[in-house]
């Protein structure tokens, strides 16, 4: 594993994500172009997921958040991806990222759970 995120960044991640989904997130792990780190991950889940391969294919959000930028659609903000037993929500605010995945849940979390992922990056970003 990878030393990619500061104590406070984790801690404050990890804090947002629980204040916002409670006991359906499953994990965060934050990233970067070149490493990620599992920050949180619920005890009743296998450690064992590629977590690499996950990152790699979040990675490619770098591009979708520039391609996207100054769209009639607005700014880019945030990706869900459905899956068969929960979702994963990839935020990217400039060069660092963070997905978070978790168990089925109404959709109006979603929003906010990326809003408080985004604040998080964000507040790091600006430092």
């Amino acid at each position: 594993m990878v030393d990619a995120a500061s104590d406070d960044i984790a801690d404050q991640l990890v804090s947002a994500c629980r204040t916002s989904v409670g006991d359906e997130l499953r994990s965060i792990t934050y990233f970067t172009e070149d490493a990620e780190e599992q920050l949180y991950l619920r005890e009743d889940l296998d450690p064992g997921a590629d977590l690499v391969g996950f990152a790699d294919n979040e990675r490619l959000g770098f591009r979708t958040q520039a391609v996207y930028q100054d769209t009639e659609l607005g700014g880019y903000r945030f990706n869900i991806r459905v899956f068969e037993r929960g979702y994963l929500t990839r935020v990217i605010v400039g060069d660092h990222g963070a997905f978070v995945t978790t168990d089925e849940m109404e959709m109006d979390l979603f929003k906010e759970l990326a809003s408080a992922v985004e604040s998080v990056l964000a507040e790091e970003v600006s430092e």
